[in-house]
Order: C-alpha cells, then structure tokens, then sequence
C-alpha cells in the first residue's frame, strides 16, 4: 500500500507532538490579543477622528453662521452645494430648500447671462454688482466676489461667491469716510498744539527781537522831538526879524546844521526799525496762522537767522551756533512752514546739547539741482539706534514727562513731505544727530 506509518490514536501522541499542539494554541492566542489590540486601537482613532471632524464641521458651521456676508459654494455645473445663515435670511427661504437648487435660480434674471459666463470662464470674480431674489419676489443688490473651487486632480469643481449687501458698503465707505475726516481734524488740532506749544517757548526771544528795534525808534523819536523844538525856536526867531548875528548865535547854539544833518538818516532809521517790527510781527502772524498759505518768494538765509533768533535767545544758557550759509537763498514756497520746521529743528538741537560742555550746533544750507538742501547738526549725545526708527512718530519722546510733547519732529516730517520735499536723520560727523531737510527751491515746479 505505502511506506507511511499509521497515525497515533490521539490518547497515543507522543509528548513532543503534545508539545508542538500547546505552542501552536499559545500563539493563536497571542496573534488573537494582537489583533484585538488592533481593533481596540483602530476604534479608539476612529473615534477622535469623528469627534475631530465633528469639531471642524461645528467650527465651519459656527463661521459660516457668524459671516455677515452671504456664501454660496456651487459644483461646476452651478447647483448650490453649501450656503450660510446670511444667505437663508437675505432669501427668506430654509437652508434645505436651496441646496441642489441652480445657482441662477437665487439670482435676478437680467443677472443670469453674467453669472453664467464667469461660471463658463472658472475664474475668479471681482466685484459684480449682482441682485438676490428673495421668495417674496424683492430684489437685494449685493457686491459679490468669488474664486474657483478645485479638486484633487486642479480640475475645476464649482465656485465659492461670497457678497456684501451694498447698503452694508454704503454705510461702511460712509464710516470710513467719518473717520478720515476726523483723522484730519485731529491731525490739524495737533498742528496747532504744536504751534502753540513753539509759539509759548519762543515768547521770550520774539519779545527780544522785538525790543531792539522798538528802543530804536523810540530813541529815533525822541531825538527828532528834540530837533523839532530846536528847528521850532530858529524859525520864531526867524519870523519875529530878529538880526542876522543874532540868528547866527541861535543857529549855533541850537546846532542846528548838525539838525538838518541828522534828521535825514534819522528818519531812515525809524522806518527801518518799523519795518523791521512789521516783519517780526507778519513772521509771528504766519508762523501761528491756521490759515492757507499761498505760495510766495523770500530769502531762505533770512528765514535761518529768524528762527535762529528766536529760539537762541530764549535759552539760558545758549549753546554755540555756526551759520554756515550763502548771503542768500532766494525760493519760492511756504514761508509759514519753512519757518516751523526751522523752529523745530534748531530747538530740537538745543534740547539734545542743553547742559553739555561745548554745545554747538551747526547749520548748513546751499542749493542743489534745484533743491535747497538744510542741515541741522549738534554734538549732543545722538540718537540710539533702538530710537532711529520711531523719532517721527507722533508723541515719541525721551523728555521727562511735561518736558516735551514728542510733536516737533513729527509734524515737521509732515510738513516737509507736504511741501513735496524730505526730512531724514543721520548721525554727525563726530557724534551727535543731524537732521537734513530737502525742498525744491520753486514749490510751484513740483
């Protein structure tokens, strides 16, 4: 028959085939337990899976409730797919009415060959001044914007529109527009707090420069009132006949040639001195105005020297200033502006070197290419570098609290720009921070 030998009753297995049975139930076993693990670990991951999907589907859910913009999400073929609580309440219809539904059935019929054409085209949509239908038949104009959905493969897969009612933009472009205006009228108000602040600390050197030309007209005056009684006197003793020795005698001891030849440059003077009262004043009138300037030509080195004056004289203790400047700088533009920039500017110079030892500030001007090109520079400590970016930023300041309203260099920034030139800081040569204005030199060419 064959050369096997005939099985063992199972009673008769020997102990190694025993053996061989109890490993191989054993490993069953085992293989079971990690199987079971398995499942166990695959339900437990499936489990935060959902209840992650369910997190993201709540949190979309909770966005799209919360978008005050309508949203439609629309397959290629244009069936609505998605749309949100905006969109059901501008419609007054129900979420479950509109899915499925083609999109050009929520829009107004004059709107459909548009909206058909951007579906057509798969790109995005910019702008469209659309119209919902609601179901009670009213029209809703809205401002629709839109980019195309794709799949997995890039293919194009629908359209996601997202609208604004436009009476919603009108009232934002009209808020928008409040704020600009009161963004204006604060930045006035803090030009003229700026101006007021300058005009209050130059008071003391305005009042000096106006006081030597008053004392000299008053000094004028009082000479030609004395001329005046003495010229007085030689002509009543003229007109009573008295005789010509005399007359000679009272000539001579009124002097009254030297009279006569003093009365000429004396008068000269006076109005030199009153004009010079009226430049003061007028400089002061432009300088604190609120009112439009129109542009006008002047002597820019003039300019220098006034703002100079009048801050130099109002320190205690005054630094010492090197004028390095041309006999004169003739331009066109703003004088009121010009004038404030330069106030800042050299008082800002003052502030950095004020207490120091050696104060100096230096002032530069010259023409280039049609610019006029300014510096100011002092040797006072410089500017740290952590501060370079922020010190024409309003209200920036190191000043003690009280000390300093952090406007000057930020309004003179404005300024300069307005006037269609620039306002840069750079460090001296030999420490110290200097700040170079650029103007054209005929505001009217730019």
């Amino acid at each position: 028959m064959g050369s096997h030998e005939p099985a063992l009753p199972f009673g008769d297995r020997s102990p190694e085939a025993e053996g061989e049975g109890e490993q191989l139930w054993i490993d069953v076993i085992r293989r079971m337990d990690v199987v079971y693990s398995d499942l166990v670990a695959s339900q437990v991951a499936l489990e935060e899976q959902n209840q992650r999907l369910q997190q993201a589907r709540d949190f979309m859910h909770s966005v799209l409730g919360a978008m005050n913009d309508v949203l439609i999400v629309c397959d290629a073929a244009g069936a609505v797919l998605r749309v949100n609580a905006a969109l059901t309440a501008a419609l007054g219809r129900e979420e479950g009415d509109l899915l499925a539904v083609p999109l050009l059935d929520l829009f107004d019929p004059a709107d459909h060959a548009d909206i058909r054409a951007c579906l057509a085209e798969g790109r995005a949509i910019e702008d469209k001044g659309w119209h919902l239908l609601a179901a009670d038949g009213q029209r809703a104009a809205v401002s629709v914007n839109g980019a195309p959905r794709r799949d997995a493969r890039g293919r194009f897969a629908g359209m996601v529109l997202a609208g604004r009612p436009v009476g919603e933009l009108l009232r934002a472009y009209r808020d928008l527009d409040k704020a600009h205006q009161r963004l204006r009228q604060t930045q006035q108000q803090l030009l003229t707090s700026e101006k007021m602040a300058a005009l209050g600390r130059l008071v003391a050197g305005v009042a000096h420069e106006l006081n030597n030309p008053i004392s000299f007209v008053f000094g004028n005056m009082y000479a030609l009132k004395r001329y005046g009684a003495a010229i007085t006197g030689y002509l009543a003793a003229i007109d009573a006949g008295k005789p010509r020795a005399e007359l000679a005698a009272l000539r001579d001891s009124l002097r009254i040639d030297k009279v006569l030849a003093d009365i000429g440059p004396l008068v000269d003077g006076t109005l030199e001195g009153a004009e010079r009262v009226r430049d003061i004043v007028q400089d002061l009138r432009r300088f604190s105005s609120n009112q439009r300037e129109e542009p006008e030509a002047f002597n820019l080195v003039r300019l220098i020297h006034t703002a100079t004056d009048w801050v130099i004289k109002t320190q205690r203790t005054k630094p010492e200033v090197r004028l390095e400047l041309p006999a004169a700088l003739e331009v066109v533009g703003l004088k009121g502006q010009l004038h404030q920039i330069l106030v800042n500017l050299v008082q800002n110079a003052v502030d950095a070197v004020n207490g120091r030892d050696g104060a100096l500030i230096r002032i530069t001007a010259g023409e280039q290419d049609g610019w006029i090109v300014l510096t100011v520079a002092d040797n006072g400590p410089g500017i740290p570098p952590e501060n370079q970016g922020k010190i024409f930023e309003p209200f920036f300041t190191t000043k003690p609290i009280g000390s300093g309203t952090g406007l000057g260099l930020y309004v003179s920034y404005n300024m300069a720009e307005k006037l269609g030139g620039s306002l840069s800081h750079a460090e001296a040569e030999g420490g110290g921070a200097a700040f170079t204005l650029k103007v054209p030199v005929d505001d009217r060419s730019i």
